[in-house]
């Protein structure tokens, strides 16, 4: 959840009701719904509602104002997940464990791995699976990403474990996780900053 404090907001002498706006945020294709309060009167609140933004402003906020402050939500959000990385980064085992617990959560518990580890970086992937053996590795470089993008890169390959190919039924079990645009898009771009060239998992 991100917090701050409206500066300053014109007074208003009618009252206003709670309404909810929902927007598509066309920076990053995030949802956005908006939430106006009479009670609340110089405070700005947003967290994350699955795959949503969720804004809860004074209801005194003018159209302007609300659009500054969905914006700066929205970055004050970002930095907090970006700092916020997973604790499957520590070990192997700590791998095998998140793996566990996103089979469980998104895939029926079915996609189990017997070995989940990290390895150096490889030159084109983030990540890959054999099925055959049911072993995943996962590059180094992602230790430090948010642990929803870390998240995504686990249920993709445990996916593999189901259906080896990206068809249609790959794809359908791997957007059971909520964010997957999200860490696409962010994969994406980690990839252009770095020059890496690394393309798919």
């Amino acid at each position: 959840m991100a917090d701050a404090r409206v500066p300053s907001l014109r007074n208003r002498n009618r009252t206003q009701r709670n309404t909810r706006n929902s927007r598509h945020s066309a920076e990053n294709e995030q949802k956005v719904e908006v939430r106006r309060s009479p009670r609340r009167r110089r405070t700005v609140t947003a967290y994350r509602d699955g795959d949503t933004m969720v804004v809860l402003i004074p209801a005194t906020m003018t159209k302007a104002e609300e659009k500054h402050w969905v914006a700066e939500m929205q970055r004050k959000l970002q930095r907090a997940e970006s700092r916020r990385t997973s604790p499957a980064r520590a070990s192997d085992e700590a791998l095998l464990l998140r793996c566990t617990q996103l089979s469980q959560r998104y895939l029926d518990g079915i996609a189990q791995p017997t070995s989940v580890r990290w390895v150096p970086p490889m030159r084109t992937r983030w990540a890959s699976c054999t099925p055959a053996d049911r072993t995943i590795r996962v590059s180094e470089r992602l230790r430090d990403v948010p642990s929803w993008v870390l998240d995504y890169v686990l249920v993709h390959e445990l996916a593999h474990l189901r259906v080896a190919e990206h068809n249609r039924e790959f794809w359908n079990l791997v957007n059971r996780y909520p964010k997957t645009e999200r860490a696409i898009g962010y994969l994406e771009g980690l990839s252009a900053a770095e020059r890496l060239g690394v393309s798919s998992l």
